[in-house]
C-alpha cells in the first residue's frame, strides 16, 4: 500500500461522526479528546475535530450530474465497493450520487457513489474492478 494520507476536517457533532464513520462506514476509532477523534479511514488517517466543516458547492460533474467540491474519498476494490454501498443503502443514505458505474468498458472503469457525513462533509468512494486501471486514461 502507498504512504497513507493524513486528512483533518471539521465536524458538528463527534457522536455523530463516531456513529456514521465507525458504525455505518466500519472505520475503526483510534485516538481521541474532548474536540477530536481520529479514525482509520480504510488505512489512512482521518482526523475529526468539532468545528465548522469546510465550505462545499456543486460544481464538479459526475456522470453528467453536479457534484460537490471540494471533496474527499478513497478508492476501493471493487467487492469492497460493492459492501460498502450495499451497507450504506441499508444505512437509508442520501445520495448526492447513488452507486454506479462510469467508463463501463473504457480504460479506467470504475464505480462511484457520493454522499454526505452527518455534517455536511462530502465523500466520494470509488470502485475499481482492476486497480491498475484507476489512472488509466
Amino acid at each position: 500500500m502507498p504512504t497513507p494520507f493524513h486528512l483533518a476536517i471539521h465536524v458538528h457533532d463527534l457522536q455523530a461522526a463516531r456513529a456514521f464513520y465507525g458504525g455505518v462506514l466500519g472505520c475503526v476509532e483510534g485516538r481521541s479528546a474532548e474536540t477530536w477523534v481520529d479514525f482509520d479511514f480504510f488505512g489512512h488517517q482521518l482526523s475529526l475535530h468539532l468545528g465548522t466543516p469546510f465550505a462545499n458547492a456543486p460544481t464538479g460533474k459526475v456522470a453528467g450530474r453536479a457534484v460537490p467540491m471540494p471533496h474527499f474519498g478513497v478508492v476501493l476494490e471493487y467487492q469492497d465497493w460493492r459492501a460498502l454501498a450495499d451497507r450504506l443503502e441499508a444505512a437509508g443514505t442520501d445520495w448526492v450520487l447513488a452507486p454506479s458505474v462510469r467508463f463501463e468498458g473504457e480504460p479506467g472503469e470504475q464505480w462511484t457513489m457520493f454522499f454526505r457525513d452527518p455534517s455536511g462533509n462530502p465523500i466520494e468512494i470509488k470502485g475499481f474492478r482492476d486497480m491498475g486501471g484507476v489512472f488509466a486514461a
